[in-house]
């Protein structure tokens, strides 16, 4: 089990959380308290990066379920980045792909052009 590490920055479109480690029913606590935490304005983007993800189990999906409500009821929008291969298959198999606004990188993610998107 990898523990759960959660890097803040910001971007011109909005927060970046880049997400490392194993995203599991022991360390979702810790994702939904830093997205707890966070006050989007409206039409910003909530951009998740998981380049650094090792595991998502369900736990770890309906964190992002969760993070993806928080930017509809606070009117702003989220995108995925550097999906793991492992997680978008799960995030296929059970039509969160279709959900999800998912880029290849962060980069692509906040480019202004596709930040709405």
């Amino acid at each position: 089990m990898n523990p759960l590490t959660i890097t803040t920055r910001a971007a011109a479109t909005g927060p970046v959380l880049e997400l490392t480690g194993d995203l599991d029913y022991a360390t979702a606590p810790e994702l939904r308290e830093a997205l707890d935490g966070l006050t989007l304005t409206s039409g910003q983007l909530l951009v998740l990066d998981l380049a650094g993800l090792d595991y998502c189990d369900s736990s770890g999906i309906t964190t992002l379920l969760a993070a993806r409500n928080l930017t509809i009821q606070q009117n702003a929008h989220l995108a995925l980045a550097a999906v793991p291969d492992n997680t978008a298959r799960i995030l296929h198999i059970v039509g969160l792909d279709q959900i999800f606004t998912i880029h290849p990188d962060t980069r692509a993610a906040t480019r202004p052009s596709t930040a709405a998107s």
